[in-house]
């Protein structure tokens, strides 16, 4: 594991097992300042280890007045430092300094109006006294009584401890939630609390972290190799670029071609890679390999074992090639290390297959080099940039692992794939001429296992479905399908009848996440 950077000003969050913790940090960050989030069961070790200057305590599912409910460690009450309470977080906090909660007849769920009733450093600028302002609530239990020094500043028709404050102590609680969007000034409030009550500066910037992971992953590697899977997307080519920034020849880029992905995307990221960056790339094909395994497979999972097993095959066939290495490089994110470590024990292991090289390491015996295990999406992003990476390979959409055979529903065959990647290269070129690109979360084709009848010139066609896919969303895990102007999907139609023999017919998904998924497999 890559040695962890030292943050001398930082907010501890403590997750008590909210669905939108990882708002609260994305929030935090964004106001230039380092935070990190920790399960309550490790809060003590994680409030030991960082030593914040400031703590907030996150909402969560449970009841506060459920016995073995669960708290925040007293050392964090014992030390002095501000505290910003959220929900969940607002009502073990005034428990456990004698206040109480009541449960069962609370509930609150959407947008409510708090009204302010006195002046606070928490919303100095933002809010005004006498004023309602709208704020989202997502609770069960409510605080009934506060503990003593507490004030409250804050009310709305449902929760009379809207928001109840310790101005002497820099306690600070709220039972609506900051961190999300439907909390409009939620960002500056969050802002205020880091800047104006913790006293941090916004320091927390790329630059730095780039410097300092450099060294610390000179300090790790020493002299040894390192091999990185190069997958083409944005998280493992900006840790190969760090990494080569580090280490320089040490680092061999390993790019498997499987056949899976986007129009011309192999040579694309060869080419980069190659010129701009003089890296030591090795671009081994496997088409065949891979697509002569997948011949005919239609179960989703199936195709998912397979294009994972003989990743790992060819990946150390080549690692074998190069005498093996002492070291492997990683993509892996933020949001990955948290769920490993999360307060319900999330899968972790079913989330690095998915993101990283699953099963490498244990079998390979090599140790993780993961430049990035500290950084969220947006901010692998700003890195990238930091990096000299193009904003047209940066703000490239997401793809999925397993690539075009997940959008082939139904026996994979090459044919099919031929006819998938040049419809959706089309599609996708029709977006940036439209400039849609950056607007749309992700877009993509899929070429469903249904022939269709149609009439092109004189003659009776009967050949494949395509469907096209467009999603807006802030991180994947809700989306709204993407309202295009009908004018635009009749072109983008015609274009993909006209142009990808095999496809006589082109339907939209207007399904949103949830009830479905992005993908369609």
């Amino acid at each position: 594991m890559t040695p962890e950077i030292s943050h001398p000003d930082s907010v501890l969050i403590i997750d008590f097992g909210s669905q939108v913790t990882q708002l609260i940090a994305r929030r935090v960050r964004e106001t230039g300042v380092y935070c990190e989030i920790v399960p309550f069961q490790k809060a003590e070790e994680g409030f030991e280890r960082l030593q914040p200057k400031g703590v907030i305590f996150s909402g969560g599912p449970d009841s506060v007045t459920r016995e073995g409910s669960p708290r925040a460690p007293q050392a964090v009450f014992d030390s002095g430092v501000p505290i910003l309470a959220i929900c969940y977080g607002q009502q073990t906090l005034c428990v456990q300094l004698g206040g109480a909660v009541e449960g069962g007849h609370a509930a609150e769920f959407g947008r409510a109006d708090v009204e302010i009733l006195k002046a606070s450093p928490l919303f100095e600028g933002i809010w005004e006294v006498g004023k309602k302002y709208p704020v989202w609530m997502s609770h069960g239990d409510r605080v009934t009584v506060a503990p003593e020094g507490f004030e409250i500043i804050g009310v709305s028709p449902n929760a009379p401890f809207a928001i109840c404050v310790n101005e002497d102590k820099r306690y600070y609680t709220t039972m609506f939630h900051p961190e999300v969007v439907h909390t409009p000034d939620g960002g500056r409030l969050l802002a205020n609390f880091v800047h104006k009550i913790v006293g941090l500066k916004s320091d927390w910037s790329m630059a730095a972290y780039r410097a300092e992971m450099v060294q610390k992953i000179r300090d790790q590697v020493g002299d040894s190799k390192v091999i990185c899977a190069l997958s083409g997307g944005v998280d493992s080519s900006v840790a190969a670029l760090l990494i080569h920034e580090a280490v320089g020849d040490q680092l061999t880029c390993i790019l498997v071609d499987h056949g899976l992905m986007r129009k011309n995307e192999a040579n694309e990221v060869v080419a980069m890679f190659r010129e701009h960056y003089n890296l030591h790339l090795i671009h081994v094909d496997a088409v065949d390999k891979f697509v002569g395994e997948l011949e005919g497979v239609a179960d989703p999972e199936t195709k998912r074992k397979i294009i994972g097993r003989l990743f790992i095959e060819t990946f150390e066939e080549e690692a074998k090639k190069l005498g093996g290495a002492d070291f492997l490089g990683q993509g892996t994110l933020y949001p990955d290390v948290i769920e490993s470590v999360s307060f319900s024990g999330g899968p972790s292991v079913t989330i690095k297959s998915h993101h990283n090289v699953g099963g490498l390491p244990e079998r390979m015996n090599m140790q993780l080099v993961e430049p990035l295990r500290e950084l969220f999406k947006d901010e692998v992003r700003v890195l990238g940039k930091e990096l000299g990476l193009p904003d047209s390979f940066i703000g490239r959409h997401p793809f999925p692992g397993p690539g075009l055979a997940i959008r082939c529903p139904g026996g994979v065959t090459k044919e099919k794939l031929d006819i998938l990647r040049e419809a959706d290269a089309i599609y996708l070129d029709e977006i940036r001429k439209n400039g849609l690109y950056d607007v749309i979360w992700q877009a993509f084709a899929v070429l469903l296992p249904v022939q269709t009848v149609g009439v092109m010139g004189d003659g009776r066609t009967y050949e494949y479905v395509c469907a096209l896919r467009a999603v807006t969303s802030v991180d994947g895990m809700t989306a709204d399908f993407y309202h295009y102007d009908m004018n635009f999907l009749g072109k983008a139609a015609t274009r993909i009848i006209n142009e990808v023999r095999g496809i006589n017919r082109v339907v939209y998904d207007v399904t949103s996440k949830p009830p479905g998924t992005i993908e369609w497999e």
